[in-house]
C-alpha cells in the first residue's frame, strides 16, 4: 500500500490548565505542514481534557477539545487507537496531576501508543513512572525541581530527547523540532527541510541544541575568562567555591578576576555567585515542596537565616511569600548587577573568606 493510502499516524494531545500555546501550536502546526509538504493526510489529531471540558492556556486563550480523557481511553485497541499522546503542560503542572489521566497513560503505553511531552509535560509523565530510567528533557526553568524529585529519570538539558518510544521536549519551539524529527523518521529528511521553508525557519536544530542563548549574549560579554568563571560558578552552585579557588582555576589572581568582573559585569565574583545561587533557590521554591532548609543547603547556604536574609534582600520578599499565590513572581529575577538604586538601597552581608556563604 502506498504511504498515500495508509491511514493517517493519530496524535492525541492531552492539554493540562494553563498549558503552553506556544509549545502546543507549534506542535499542531509542524504536522499541518507535514500533511501540506506530503501532499495527502499523514497525520491527524486530536485535543483532549480531563473532563471534556475546554481548556484555558496559560496565555488565556480557550481551546475546544474532542474528547475527555475517559472517552479517548475507550478508543485504545479501537478504531481510532492513537498513534502517539502528547501531554501538554505549562504554569502550575505539579497541581493538575489525576489518576485517571495517569491510568490512561500507563494504558496507553501498554497497547503500544508512543508518549511524548511538550514544555512541562514531562512532569506529569514523571509523576506516573514511565520515564524512569529514560532520558528526558523539560524546560530550562523548570529543570532544577525536576532533578531534584525524580532521580531516577535522565533529564538532560536539549531541546527534545527521544528514547525508546517517549519523545520529550523543552517547550516553546522546540516541539515544531521534535515533530521534524517524528516526520524525518518516517518519509526521510526532505520532508522537514520543506516544512522549514514553508514556516520560515531557517534550520533544523538537533535534540541536543541549547534550550537558551549562548552565555556569552545572556551575560553581555563575550570574554573568555569570564565565560570559564561564570561555567564554573554555574556548576559548584550547591558548594560556591572561594573567590580564591576561581581565581586558581583560571591561573589568575583574585585581584585580576574581580577586576574582570567589575569591567565586565559591573559586580564582584561573589556577587555574581550569590545572585546565581538565589535564582536556583527561586526556581526550588517555586518548582517543588522542598523544605526551605533543603532549598537553602541545595543553593550553597550554611544557614538558614543567612539564606533567608539574603533571599529577602534580593527579592524584597521571604522564602516562605515566595510560594504563595502571586502570579508576577515567578518572573522576578535578582536586579544585583546593573541596578545601581539597587545596589544602594540593599546592603548585603559583608563578603567572608573571598565569598558570600
Amino acid at each position: 500500500m502506498s504511504a498515500a493510502h495508509k491511514a493517517p499516524r493519530t496524535i492525541v494531545f492531552h492539554l493540562l490548565p494553563q498549558f503552553t500555546l506556544i509549545a502546543f501550536s507549534s506542535a499542531v502546526e509542524a504536522l499541518r505542514l507535514a500533511n501540506n509538504v506530503l501532499g495527502f493526510n499523514a497525520y491527524s489529531w486530536r485535543f483532549v481534557s480531563l473532563d471534556g471540558e475546554n481548556v484555558t492556556a496559560s496565555c488565556g486563550l480557550e481551546i475546544a477539545v474532542h474528547n475527555s480523557i475517559a472517552v479517548e481511553r475507550s478508543h485504545l485497541g479501537g478504531d481510532k487507537h492513537p498513534t502517539m499522546a502528547i501531554v501538554c503542560g505549562g504554569r502550575n503542572v505539579e497541581r493538575h496531576n489525576n489518576k485517571a489521566a495517569i491510568a490512561w497513560l500507563r494504558e496507553s503505553r501498554h497497547k503500544g501508543v508512543a508518549l511524548g511531552s511538550v514544555c512541562t509535560g514531562a512532569f506529569f509523565l514523571a509523576l506516573s513512572g514511565l520515564l524512569d530510567g529514560k532520558r528526558c528533557t523539560i524546560h530550562w526553568e523548570n529543570y532544577p525541581g525536576f532533578v531534584e524529585r525524580f532521580s531516577n529519570v535522565h533529564a538532560t538539558t536539549g531541546i527534545y530527547e527521544v528514547d525508546g518510544g517517549f519523545y520529550t521536549c523543552a517547550g516553546g519551539t522546540a516541539s515544531f523540532d521534535m515533530i521534524l524529527h517524528l516526520v524525518s523518521q518516517e518519509f526521510g529528511d526532505q520532508v522537514p527541510a520543506s516544512i522549514c521553508d514553508q514556516a520560515l525557519v531557517e534550520r533544523i536544530r538537533k535534540h541536543d541544541d541549547r534550550q537558551r542563548l549562548p552565555r556569552s549574549i545572556k551575560i553581555g560579554t563575550t570574554n573568555p575568562i569570564i565565560l570559564k568563571l561564570v561555567e564554573k560558578m554555574e556548576a559548584t552552585l550547591c558548594e560556591p567555591m572561594h573567590v580564591d579557588d576561581l581565581a586558581s582555576y583560571v591561573r589568575l589572581s583574585r585581584r585580576q578576576i574581580e577586576r574582570l568582573f567589575r569591567t565586565e559585569l559591573k559586580c564582584s565574583p561573589s556577587r555574581y555567585y550569590m545572585e546565581l545561587r538565589l535564582e536556583l533557590a527561586r526556581q526550588l521554591l517555586v518548582q517543588t515542596a522542598m523544605p526551605v532548609v533543603e532549598v537553602a543547603i541545595a543553593s550553597g547556604f550554611v544557614s538558614q537565616s543567612h539564606f533567608s536574609r539574603c533571599y529577602r534582600e534580593a527579592f524584597d520578599y521571604s522564602p516562605h511569600e515566595a510560594r504563595l499565590p502571586h502570579p508576577t513572581r515567578s518572573f522576578q529575577v535578582p536586579p544585583l548587577r546593573r541596578d545601581p538604586l539597587f545596589e544602594k538601597a540593599h546592603h548585603f552581608p559583608a563578603e567572608r573568606h573571598g565569598q558570600l556563604a
